[in-house]
């Protein structure tokens, strides 16, 4: 089989692409034939070192992807070779097979197609997490979405708008403003160009967002939570613009507000029982046609390093996905 591999960290460019002997499952472990992968924010730091988790050399990058059962190995349950499934991994994705623990796999709708599936693990996992759970997102609310047309941020509109808030999307073009006004938003705000907390003031009439989610970080958390609500939740999404920024927690007891982690990968490895009926959720709301993953932008498995280096330079919005 041929796949991604980081023999060194480094940036996209470091990347090869090898042929490896085929896989073959542990007990309790699935391989799987890829059809597509999806490329995600973390993809790009764990190939430099920089992410939480920290795979040994060499591996293969890539969390998450959709296809078709391979092999079923010792003490499996529930799984079959043919079954169409997708799947959330640390990494190895980013190949024409995956092996992956089956606790980390589920079963697909015939109306879900394997980029569609690809993309929805992570990145509405985490918004429906963060959102639903964490930040209790509740139908009226008014919610803040900061890199709004992110994978992430574009989740967190639609989900957002299923739970019947009110949406403001925070990005840096009218390009993308205009991409999360299509997919849902009802406000937007080029913070660019424009002062974050007088246009939060404005568009909130000065009450301010009830949940605010930031998987960015950097410059624009301060003046996003200095403009909270009272009883406002703060989502710590992640920090894509690679700077961790220091909030004043004054702030948080002035307006009696809340700063929440949010690590979906560990809520997987914790809650899993909670996670699996997050995913029941996502999958109804796909199966009956309310939610739908956007890919905005398809390569080969030979195009991987320029995937990486597209998304880690914000040449796209919304999903990307690696198709085999």
């Amino acid at each position: 089989m041929r796949a991604v591999r980081c023999n060194e960290h480094g940036l996209p460019a470091t990347l090869a692409i090898e042929t490896l002997p085929d896989l073959h499952p542990e007990a309790g472990e699935l391989v799987i034939d890829v059809k597509a992968a999806s490329v995600n924010f973390p993809d790009v730091l764990i190939i430099q070192n920089k992410y939480q988790f920290k795979p040994p050399l060499p591996f293969t990058p890539g969390a998450e992807f959709a296809g078709v059962v391979r092999a079923v190995g010792a003490g499996v349950a529930g799984f079959a070779p043919g079954m169409r499934v997708a799947a959330y991994t640390a990494h190895g994705a980013f190949a024409e097979q995956a092996r992956v623990n089956a606790a980390d796999v589920i079963a697909l709708p015939d109306n879900l197609d394997f980029s569609a599936a690809a993309a929805f693990m992570l990145a509405y996992g985490t918004s429906y997490h963060a959102l639903v759970d964490r930040g209790a997102l509740q139908p009226g609310d008014t919610l803040l979405v900061l890199g709004a047309a992110g994978g992430v941020g574009l989740a967190a509109i639609q989900i957002g708008k299923l739970v019947g808030a009110r949406v403001i999307a925070a990005a840096s073009s009218v390009e993308k403003l205009a991409f999360c006004r299509e997919h849902g938003a009802d406000e937007v705000i080029d913070y660019a160009h424009e002062d974050l907390r007088e246009r939060i003031k404005t568009l909130t009439g000065g009450n301010g967002p009830d949940v605010i989610f930031d998987p960015v970080g950097g410059a624009y958390a301060e003046p996003a939570f200095r403009s909270i609500g009272w009883r406002g939740r703060y989502l710590v999404v992640g920090f894509a613009n690679g700077e961790i920024p220091k909030l004043p927690l004054n702030l948080a007891l002035l307006k009696g507000a809340s700063v929440v982690g949010v690590f979906w990968g560990h809520h997987m490895k914790h809650e899993h029982a909670l996670a699996e009926q997050e995913f029941a959720a996502l999958i109804e709301w796909i199966k009956t046609g309310k939610l739908r993953p956007v890919i905005t932008k398809r390569y080969t498995l030979d195009q991987t390093p320029q995937a990486l280096d597209d998304m880690m330079n914000r040449r796209v919005t919304g999903k990307i996905v690696i198709e085999m």
